[in-house]
């Protein structure tokens, strides 16, 4: 009995196994181009299923019967369909609703018009606080106005600054300074910090590390893709001395890579956006 039972599973197994393998050829053959999509990815070329035995007329039998039953679905499939544009965005918002474009530029505007703003410094050390973010704020009961809530970064003071608009009566409700508070990164902030970092003595493993990736030089920070966040030495068991400032100074580590091409490890340089300083930890 259990041989039979195991002959069965091994009718089972395999009968499946053959679908699957009829089903991939199938769509392989249904994918003309996906060979040289594989090889412009850098997945080390293509993968020959449609020049692969079978593949063609003078194939096993059967083959050619899969090409033309791909071919029909093909030739019977729909026409692509017809992408509708999103509905024109209104100038204003309602209740919840998120924050539209040109509520966003006015709560800017307006947390920008204190005339203390032209003291301060962006990330590049330019006039003015660096834009972190804002969003929709809580409403106030019994008050209907739309409020928004934007997050500055002064980086000549090293404080976050909070301030709340009305985007109604286009006032300044409330605003404040905070130190030792580190929200997450903008990009502009991670734009600049891969700068730094390519401006550094740092930087050179990250050009000879591009270099050994695709053959070429790493020239301009356009030619790296980045991401990151702010950078938290608590986590840290060993914090070299160069990064001790970081949590009351703006710090930031990257990622980065090749676009569609290999990661370039830079996680262990440590940015630090208010000196404008680049160290290594580990």
């Amino acid at each position: 009995m259990y041989e039979i039972a195991r002959r069965h599973l091994g009718k089972v197994v395999a009968g499946a196994a053959m679908a699957v393998t009829g089903t991939a050829v199938a769509v392989a053959i249904g994918l003309p181009g996906s060979a040289g999509a594989d090889e412009s990815a850098g997945t080390g070329g293509p993968t020959g299923v449609a020049g692969a035995p079978g593949a063609t007329a003078g194939g096993p039998a059967g083959a050619t019967g899969r090409g033309e039953a791909a071919e029909g679905a093909a030739g019977s499939a729909p026409p692509p369909a017809t992408v509708v544009p999103p509905a024109a965005e209104g100038k204003k918002g309602v209740g919840a609703d998120p924050l539209t474009d040109d509520e966003l530029a006015r709560a800017e505007a307006l947390a920008l018009t204190p005339p203390a703003a032209s003291a301060q410094r962006d990330v590049t050390g330019g006039r003015g606080p660096q834009r972190l973010g804002t969003r929709l704020a809580d409403p106030v009961p019994g008050d209907a106005s739309r409020r928004a809530e934007v997050r500055l970064y002064d980086y000549g003071r090293d404080e976050l600054i909070t301030r709340t608009v009305n985007l109604d009566t286009g006032k300044v409700e409330s605003s404040g300074a905070q130190r030792g508070v580190q929200p997450s990164a903008h990009p502009d902030e991670l734009r600049e910090a891969l700068e730094l970092i390519l401006a550094s003595p740092l930087g050179k493993g990250v050009e000879e590390d591009y270099r050994d990736a695709t053959g070429k030089e790493l020239t301009s920070s356009e030619q790296l893709w980045s991401n990151g966040d702010v950078y938290r030495p608590y986590r840290e068991s060993k914090v070299p001395a160069a990064l001790t400032r970081c949590g009351e100074h703006r710090c930031v580590r990257l990622v980065t890579k090749v676009p569609n091409g290999a990661w370039i490890d830079t996680r262990n340089l440590i940015v630090d956006l208010s000196a404008r300083t680049v160290a290594r930890v580990g």
